[in-house]
């Protein structure tokens, strides 16, 4: 449930995102392509979605960094349970800092999260830039 939630939270970001980066698709792109005799799958395939790629990968990275920085859902909803089978990271962050008044653990805890989310943007950047160059 938690999954859906999440999700539907975060489709009408993507959503608008996506439409501004379909505006930006060229137009003299589109054009060319229907002038080489392109149809509509092959012009989506070979002209609009390597023109969103860049903006798959970013959604792709903060929807990541999202699901990672979950906490209001998890609090509000089941507060880690049952069993702590919805415990994420930042919702064991504050369990540790704030619940069990163990700081030290906490921000440990923290440091760890900062460095996988530093460590996952660098692999985005790593990705994008191999497309980037495959594609020039």
């Amino acid at each position: 449930m938690l999954v859906a939630v999440s999700l539907w939270s975060g489709t009408g970001f993507c959503l608008v995102i996506y439409l501004a980066a379909l505006q930006d698709v060229p137009v003299s792109l589109i054009e060319a392509a229907r002038l080489d005799g392109a149809d509509r799958r092959r012009l989506l395939r070979h002209v609009t979605l390597p023109a969103l790629r860049p903006v798959t990968v970013f959604l792709l990275l903060w929807q990541t960094i999202e699901s990672l920085q979950t906490f209001d859902l998890v609090y509000v909803t089941t507060k880690g349970g049952p069993l702590g089978s919805t415990t994420v990271i930042v919702y064991f962050i504050w369990e540790q800092a704030f619940k069990n008044a163990t700081a030290g653990y906490g921000a440990a805890s923290a440091y760890v999260l900062a460095i996988a989310l530093g460590v996952i943007g660098l692999i985005f950047q790593v990705a994008r830039r191999r497309l980037q160059g495959a594609s020039a």
